[in-house]
């Protein structure tokens, strides 16, 4: 399969083109071992869930609604004999009123395999705005290697629904642990596509930019008083998330046993403090680029990291990356006109190919949770590498799963509790 998928990445590679043919499981020559897809075959279903009875934070006041979230569920699939392979269709393009479609591996509604689970569970958490296809190549890659992975649609959050930010602020975490809540309900259902299949005693999140602003809460760190008092929200929008109270306390679950934070939006406006970071207590893994205009690498991405000194927690830098390093898909064939706010700068970084950060980022993340949440410690080797000052420039190094010369501009660091 990764000879087939080289040699596909190498067909689009022909004449002067900028996107890689609208698909999710690129897997470049150069990609680390670990990124290969898995042995397991995959399908994918969309579902709906509804967190009903909710506080409508746009609305203000005692005001309260249904808050309804689409799901993207990709898991180990029994093919049968149909062949591996299927497109996502009508997928709102970013900046943009355009639908399109986007092609990877996974079987639509296929039969789930049910002979070895159950699977963990991953989360997939996007930015804002986004949708759940955003970050869709960790969801067919993971699932390929014995997970069921969910993905959503953020509700006042996405392309097609973009409203207040505040609702964005108030909900990212919440909306995580509900769907989490969710997919394990429907696992110990007794019918159903996903009975039996997800083992939510082991659950992870994944989140990029907002997504990985609510996956650092989601973790334990919880919010400072500079978040309440810096007029994005409501005060009491945001009164479950404050570190130290009772509400916040109440809300940890603790079937989340790991978190993956890629560009994580809110350090660098003092949304946590040493305390609220302290928080973390679980395994975390950090992903960033040194030049990232948003979320701010050394007084924001750095600072969670370098805070978070209770948790086992891991950095991986891209020298010169931007804001979209490592999670945003590879821009789709119709975003071929750049500029600020265009399609193609929503998903593009500057200087780093898309497909290129996303292969790093799977081999890591396939490191991550096959240690912390499968408990191979057959992944060790390949996160005990060796780390460098973020400053100096990050040359070749021999690192388990990396060809020569595959590890220059990036710096991997690990610290303990």
């Amino acid at each position: 399969m990764r000879w087939i998928l080289a040699i596909a990445l190498l067909a689009t590679m022909g004449g002067p083109v900028l996107a890689e043919g609208n698909r999710i499981d690129i897997l470049r020559p150069d990609a680390p071992e670990l990124a290969a897809p898995g042995q397991y075959q995959i399908g994918v279903r969309t579902i709906e869930v509804v967190n009903k009875s909710q506080p409508d934070v746009l609305t203000g006041g005692d005001a309260i609604y249904d808050r309804p979230l689409t799901l993207e569920i990709w898991y180990p699939a029994d093919l049968k004999d149909a062949a591996p392979g299927g497109d996502y269709v009508d997928v709102q393009m970013a900046n943009s009123d355009q639908k399109i479609t986007l092609h990877g591996q996974a079987v639509r509604d296929a039969e789930p395999l049910t002979t070895e689970g159950p699977y963990p569970l991953v989360i997939l958490s996007h930015g804002y705005p986004g949708n759940r296809f955003l970050i869709a190549h960790f969801g067919e890659n993971l699932a390929s290697k014995g997970y069921v992975v969910a993905s959503i649609d953020h509700f006042e959050s996405t392309y097609e629904n973009k409203l207040g930010f505040a609702s964005t602020l108030a909900n990212r975490s919440p909306d995580q642990f509900f769907v989490l809540d969710s997919v394990a309900t429907l696992s110990a259902a007794p019918d159903g596509f996903l009975s039996g299949l997800v083992d939510a005693d082991n659950s992870a999140i994944i989140g990029y930019s907002m997504g990985g602003y609510g996956a650092v809460i989601s973790a334990g760190a919880g919010l400072a008083d500079a978040a309440a008092a810096s007029g994005m929200a409501p005060p009491e929008a945001l009164a479950g998330l404050m570190a130290g109270t009772e509400a916040f306390t109440g809300t940890r679950d603790p079937r989340l046993k790991a978190v993956v934070a890629v560009a994580p939006w809110g350090g660098h406006f003092g949304l946590w403090d040493d305390t609220g970071l302290a928080g973390i207590a679980m395994p975390l893994m950090m992903m960033g680029g040194t030049l990232d205009e948003v979320s701010d690498y050394e007084n924001g991405i750095r600072r969670i990291y370098e805070g978070a000194t209770d948790a086992d927690r891991y950095l991986l830098t891209f020298q010169g990356a931007g804001h979209n390093a490592a999670a945003p898909m590879p821009p789709p064939n119709e975003a071929v006109a750049g500029g600020a706010g265009s399609p193609f700068e929503h998903y593009a970084d500057f200087v780093w190919a898309n497909a290129r950060m996303n292969n790093v980022a799977q081999h890591f993340v396939t490191a991550f949770l096959g240690l912390y949440l499968k408990g191979d410690t057959a992944m060790e080797p390949y996160l005990a590498l060796d780390s460098a000052d973020w400053r100096e420039t990050a040359g070749d190094r021999v690192w388990s799963g990396f060809g020569e010369r595959t590890t220059r501009g990036l710096v991997f660091e690990h610290a303990k509790p």
